[in-house]
C-alpha cells in the first residue's frame, strides 16, 4: 500500500528540492526516498518508470513551472513591453532555480508530455511576438531569437560567467534594448 501523502506529485516535489539544493547530477531514486522517508522501492509505486520517469517528469514540471511564470509576467503587456516582461521573468527563473533551470532539457526526448509542456512554452513567445505583427515562419525565427538570447543570458548569468563588476540588471536592460530594436525591424512586422 501506497505511504499517505505519497504521489507522484509529491515524489516530484521532493525530487525538485533535491535538485535545488544539490544539482541534477544527485537526483536518484534513494535520494529521492531518502528525502520522502521511504524505502526506495516504494518509489516504484509512484513512478513506474524508474528514474528515467521521474527525470522526465521533473522536465515537466520545471517546463510547466517556467511557462506559468513567463506567461504571467508579460499578461497585460504588449510589444516591448512585453519582450522586457519576458527576459526579465527568464532570467529572474533561472537565477531563482539555477540547479533546476540547468536540468532543463534543452531538446527532449520525442515524448508526448515534454513535447506539450515545451509547445506551451512556446506559446508564450508566439503571443508576445504577436504584437509585432509576426506570423509563420517569421513568428518562429523571431521566437528562436528571444529563446536562444533569453536561454543564454540565463546560462551564463546562473554558471557566473559575468565576472566583470558592472551591474548585471545593466547588462540585461542593454540586451532588452537591442532585442525590441531587433523586433521593431523584423521583417514581416509591423512598427506600431
Amino acid at each position: 500500500m501506497a505511504r499517505a501523502g505519497l504521489s507522484p506529485t509529491a515524489v516530484v516535489d521532493h525530487a525538485l528540492d533535491l535538485i535545488d539544493a544539490q544539482g541534477a547530477e544527485t537526483l536518484t531514486l534513494a535520494a529521492v526516498a531518502a528525502r520522502a522517508g521511504v524505502a526506495t522501492p516504494s518509489l516504484y509505486k509512484h513512478v513506474a518508470g524508474g528514474l528515467p520517469e521521474l527525470r522526465r517528469l521533473v522536465a515537466v514540471r520545471t517546463l510547466d513551472d517556467l511557462t506559468d511564470h513567463l506567461a504571467a509576467a508579460v499578461l497585460g503587456h504588449s510589444r516591448d513591453e512585453a519582450v522586457a516582461a519576458l527576459l526579465t521573468a527568464y532570467a529572474g527563473y533561472a537565477t531563482g532555480f539555477p540547479r533546476r533551470y540547468a536540468a532543463l532539457p534543452q531538446a527532449p526526448d520525442p515524448d508526448p508530455e515534454l513535447t506539450a509542456a515545451g509547445e506551451r512554452l512556446v506559446n508564450v513567445l508566439f503571443a508576445v511576438l504577436r504584437g509585432y505583427g509576426l506570423e509563420g515562419s517569421e513568428a518562429v525565427h523571431a521566437a528562436r531569437t528571444l529563446r536562444a538570447v533569453a536561454h543564454g543570458y540565463a546560462s551564463l548569468t546562473t554558471a557566473g560567467a559575468f565576472q566583470l563588476a558592472e551591474g548585471l540588471d545593466v547588462t540585461l536592460e542593454r540586451l532588452i534594448g537591442v532585442v525590441v530594436d531587433g523586433l521593431a525591424d523584423w521583417p514581416g512586422g509591423r512598427t506600431a
